[in-house]
């Protein structure tokens, strides 16, 4: 059974599904989303060379039926729907259900919901109504996954020997069967100078040049558009510390497939713990 909600940047949500007071008549653009591919020509060349392959915006129609016991509450019904989907609220986001999987995508309604007229789209317990969204990134998420750390003991006490500086804490392989590359939202929980994420699948990695205290949280944030580093201490008051990246670091994304993690620093992060959590992209549900 599919089910559909909608929760736009106001917190107002409508829930679409196979029974009153909102039923789902149809869905499209589940899937459909066209793609521009990029070719370059020279001169005399026979064809073209393949560059790349690029996504275009994602539209969902909804077809709708409210049904209400009276007049009244069918109005209401009615009126509610324009306000949940006023595309003046910006984007919000459509969780898709059918039993099998849960996604999620940001839409913003391209206008008001329509209400047809007609004997065959109104009465007086019923309305049709169709609604149209725009999905700018067309990737459906799964719900959110999150990597606890693997935590392995590096020695015990009590400890005899030279004590290691720059230890390796924590090494991991996180896999991403999606369909494209996906951003990461990081906590590295200190105390660590210097703190540092690696990708060795790529080679790419983020470090910060400055010293994460017991107790602070680093947070790192690879969104495109929304890319962030904070130090939040203990009390909630966040520092932001994007001036103090080094030069060399990029902010990867989890490429598909597997990916080698790493976590270091300059010092030892005996007591560091590093939390990774994720959404893979999906073409389709």
């Amino acid at each position: 059974m599919q089910r559909i909600i909608f929760t736009n940047a106001r917190g107002q949500s409508v829930e679409l599904k196979s029974s009153a007071p909102f039923l789902l008549q149809s869905v499209d653009g589940l899937g459909d989303v066209d793609a521009d591919t990029q070719t370059q020509k020279s001169p005399f060349q026979d064809g073209s060379t393949y560059i790349d392959s690029v996504l275009q915006e994602r539209a969902i129609s909804l077809e709708i039926v409210i049904i209400a016991s009276d007049k009244p509450t069918l109005l209401q019904q009615r009126q509610y729907l324009a306000s949940v989907f006023n595309p003046k609220l910006g984007q919000g986001i459509l969780r898709y259900e059918n039993g099998e999987v849960v996604r999620e995508i940001e839409a913003v309604p391209d206008g008001v919901p329509v209400f047809p007229s007609g004997r065959e789209n109104r009465g007086p317990f019923f309305q049709k109504a169709l609604a149209n969204l725009l999905c700018p990134n067309p990737y459906w998420k799964s719900t959110e996954i999150t990597e606890e750390p693997t935590f392995e003991p590096l020695f015990q006490f009590p400890f005899e020997g030279v004590f290691e500086i720059g230890v390796q804490r924590d090494n991991r392989i996180i896999v991403n069967d999606g369909d494209a590359p996906t951003p990461v939202f990081i906590e590295f929980y200190g105390p660590a100078v210097n703190p540092k994420i690696t990708n060795k699948t790529t080679g790419e990695f983020i470090k910060v040049n400055q010293t994460l205290q017991e107790g602070e949280v680093m947070k790192i944030d690879t969104t495109p558009g929304k890319k962030s580093v904070y130090f939040v201490q203990p009390d909630g008051t966040e520092r932001n510390v994007f001036n103090w990246i080094d030069l060399e670091s990029t902010f990867f994304q989890l490429v598909v497939g597997e990916n080698e993690i790493e976590y270091s620093a300059d010092s030892d992060i005996q007591g560091a713990i590093v939390n990774i959590r994720y959404n893979k992209l999906y073409n389709a549900v």
